[in-house]
């Protein structure tokens, strides 16, 4: 059997897994692309956006929220979504880490 439990990993290896796996699904990416265009949004907005069913988008946001890639706050008897800046950013250091080392390498390989 294969080392696939999470206790294997860094806590740093377990959180990027956790950022990219909510990000693993289009609708998710779609949601969080129209987030950064309007800023700030109510989950009917999205609904009105996607071509997905009310539950099914609120099922998408809840996984984002629970990965930490959006926040939630209740208005009324509606929930404003928006990015969470300090989750992207952990998410942009990532990237830009790799993709330096990437750029400094000096030997080819494949």
């Amino acid at each position: 059997m294969g080392a696939t439990k999470t206790e294997h990993f860094t806590d740093k290896q377990n959180a990027i897994a956790t950022l990219t796996k909510a990000l693993g699904h289009p609708a998710r990416v779609a949601i969080v692309e129209y987030l950064m265009k309007v800023d700030t949004c109510i989950c009917g907005d999205i609904v009105n956006e996607l071509p997905l069913a009310q539950p099914t988008v609120s099922q998408h946001l809840k996984e984002l929220k629970n990965a930490g890639l959006i926040k939630g706050n209740i208005e009324g008897n509606a929930i404003c979504y928006c990015i969470d800046e300090k989750t992207i950013e952990k998410l942009q250091n990532y990237f830009t880490n790799i993709s330096t080392k990437l750029t400094n390498k000096k030997n080819d390989c494949c």
